[in-house]
């Protein structure tokens, strides 16, 4: 992975990561065990969903630079829906919390958001490759007399 792509997946990882130690001990006071557990699951479910999406929507603009804006929306979309899923499926779970579980996510989600979009703005991403390193002039046009 290029250090730019590692660089951002760090800095939106991080602060999730940071957000959902919070929530596991704000959860484990107020909830007990298993609120404490339901933070923590629904921590590992937003740091994997949107860290392997990011990953793909990285690897995609490398390889195909046109679907890169097409790929991101349905990359989001997707993402969004498995979440919908996540939380409709453990919704009567006994093994945690689910209301401390969908609020985990739902912050969570919102701080990786967050994060990657002030990663992106903080990027220095060059939108024009820079000249060549043998100073490869171009061809003038017109005559040379």
């Amino acid at each position: 992975m290029p250090s730019n792509d590692a660089r951002t997946l760090l800095n939106t990882a991080v602060p999730t990561v940071a957000a959902g130690v919070i929530a596991i001990a704000v959860s484990a006071v107020v909830a007990g065990g298993k609120g404490a557990l339901g933070a923590v699951f629904g921590t590992l479910v937003v740091v994997l969903f949107m860290g392997i999406g990011l990953v793909v929507l990285q690897r995609t603009a490398k390889k195909y630079p046109h679907l890169f804006q097409a790929m991101g929306l349905m990359l989001y979309m997707a993402q969004l829906l498995l979440l919908f899923v996540f939380l409709s499926v453990f919704k009567d779970t006994t093994f945690f919390d689910s209301k401390v579980f969908a609020l985990t996510l739902l912050a969570t989600t919102i701080v990786w958001v967050a994060a990657q979009a002030r990663a992106y703005m903080k990027a220095k991403i060059l939108y024009v490759e820079p000249d060549g390193a043998n100073g490869d002039k171009t061809q003038k046009a017109g005559s040379s007399a």
